[in-house]
């Protein structure tokens, strides 16, 4: 069973999934997620291939999933450094207030309140958020090359692409593959035709996205639409 609904921090949502048990595999999607499981707190690195997880029937999970560049600069770490990874919070901060964090949220009747109250504790203690990060997500998600991403934020190539590893974990070319087969997922989810959905979200042809996304997920166009 999956739920989720719109978190009060800005551009996030809560989910909440009871596991069937066995093994599943989280898929490229551009974002990073804290997640509360058995008590504890993990940070989920963004991620450049299917991540295979594994777990009991009737184990639960809850999150909060940020939109792409976010968690970053809430955590004060680079995502880079956390790219395929599944880290403890208390190994990525270890500082008091995050300790008392852990200790709180351990039993707490709400962790998905508890883990959107963090972040935005964390938020308001930190930089403010560089504007430049939703306009590289819009602009890639626009089909914008990375020449004009990088003149739509004033900046050379080479520095938007340690920008988009800072920050996105990975370079703009493989984010503008993950938000591509994202966009294309969703169209054909609500019915559209899978030839009528590639061209929309830029890819070549329909042959295109099929093979974007056995590379990037494993699986075929049709199961991750159906998924």
């Amino acid at each position: 069973m999956y739920t989720e609904r719109r978190s009060v921090f800005p551009g996030a949502v809560v989910w909440q999934k009871t596991a069937a048990g066995g093994e599943a595999a989280i898929l490229p999607d551009g974002c990073m997620d804290l997640i509360w499981m058995n008590g504890d707190v993990v940070v989920a690195g963004p991620d450049s291939r299917p991540y295979l997880t594994r777990s009991r029937a009737g184990d639960r999970y809850v999150g909060l999933r940020c939109s792409p560049g976010t968690l970053p600069d809430v955590l004060g770490t680079p995502a880079e450094e956390l790219i395929n990874q599944r880290v403890p919070l208390g190994d990525v901060l270890s500082d008091r207030a995050t300790a008392e964090f852990l200790g709180r949220i351990a039993d707490a009747a709400d962790p998905g309140g508890a883990l959107e109250e963090f972040a935005r504790s964390r938020r308001l203690l930190g930089p403010p958020p560089d504007g430049r990060i939703s306009v590289v997500v819009r602009l890639l998600q626009q089909q914008a090359s990375v020449r004009d991403v990088a003149d739509g934020i004033g900046v050379g190539e080479r520095q938007l692409h340690r920008l988009c590893r800072r920050q996105f974990g990975y370079g703009p070319k493989m984010l503008a593959r993950i938000l591509r087969l994202q966009s294309a997922v969703g169209l054909a989810g609500s019915a559209i035709p899978a030839a009528q959905a590639a061209g929309m979200a830029g890819f070549a042809d329909q042959a295109h996205l099929i093979r974007e996304a056995q590379e990037l997920t494993g699986r075929t166009f049709g199961q991750l639409v159906t998924a």
